[in-house]
């Protein structure tokens, strides 16, 4: 069965407009309803630079966990954070973007992929010390618009480089929205039977009315695990056109539906979900 991770933390956190901490609250307590394998629900992050998650600790408290399997996700971007997200029990997986983009690293978290990679190894020990695990999102995995270099080979040297201290989940970001097919298709055909103690994701950014070919080429490579958005909102700001957004989860919901393949979501609550984004979103964008 695939997993389908929602990701409402990416869909807020680059809206100005802050979000009242009830109103995210009852919009997390709605999405754990749905039956997600695992929830991006906030970071533990400096509040200067993404004041729309300074309230996470706060929504994390409000949250009722008792009737629900869906798993908890926390972003972090050094130590510091990672230590504030391992001080709450039921975060279950912190998730750290690590760019093979020394120049998206420095925009994403002003450190270098040296100083990076240092403040990767420190929270694996972090995690490991504490019995949780550690998502690595690779950003710039399809593509780089920055002039820095890049290939399958660049890619697959940074999986190699993180598997030495053992990472269990990577997942690749089409932090640009540009992947194509034929490299979706290459890159997770190739990883997966190479680095079969890895669990890999995707997390796709699309237009629109696009991105069911990124998701086909990915699940036939071998790929279970999937990022979306509800509605397809938040993605990079840095992308080259504002219409890219994150993955439609509607989009990956049909897919499989369309394949046959059972997600276990309840599908109801999700359109109960979709309808409460729209006033959500709109409310505050």
């Amino acid at each position: 069965m695939p997993k389908i991770i929602e990701c409402p933390r990416d869909a807020m956190q680059g809206i100005s407009s802050f979000i009242p901490t009830e109103k995210k609250a009852k919009y997390l307590q709605l999405l754990l309803d749905v039956g997600f394998h695992t929830l991006d629900f906030g970071s533990f992050v400096s509040p200067r630079a993404v004041p729309q998650m300074k309230d996470t600790a706060q929504v994390l408290a409000k949250l009722d966990l008792t009737k629900t399997n869906t798993k908890l996700l926390a972003i972090v971007a050094n130590e510091r954070g990672a230590k504030a997200a391992l001080t709450y029990e039921e975060i279950d997986f912190l998730g750290f973007p690590f760019s093979i983009s020394e120049n998206f690293q420095m925009r994403n978290t002003h450190k270098t992929i040296e100083e990076s990679w240092k403040v990767i190894s420190q929270i694996k020990a972090l995690t490991d010390k504490h019995n949780k695990k550690l998502v690595v999102y690779l950003s710039m995995g399809f593509g780089n618009p920055y002039g820095d270099p890049w290939s399958v080979d660049i890619v697959a040297r940074w999986i190699e480089i993180l598997s030495t201290i053992d990472i269990e989940i990577i997942s690749l970001s089409d932090t640009i929205g540009q992947a194509v097919p034929s490299d979706i298709e290459f890159l997770f055909s190739t990883l997966i039977p190479h680095f079969p103690q890895i669990e890999f994701g995707a997390h796709f950014h699309t237009y629109p009315k696009k991105g069911l070919e990124k998701i086909e080429a990915a699940y036939d490579a071998g790929c279970l695990r999937f990022d979306g958005a509800i509605l397809g909102y938040g993605g990079c700001p840095m992308a080259s056109d504002a219409l890219i957004g994150n993955m439609p989860t509607e989009k990956l919901i049909t897919f499989f539906a369309n394949q046959h393949i059972d997600t276990g979501l309840e599908l109801t609550t999700f359109e109960s979900c979709m309808n409460h984004s729209m006033d959500l979103f709109r409310l505050y964008q």
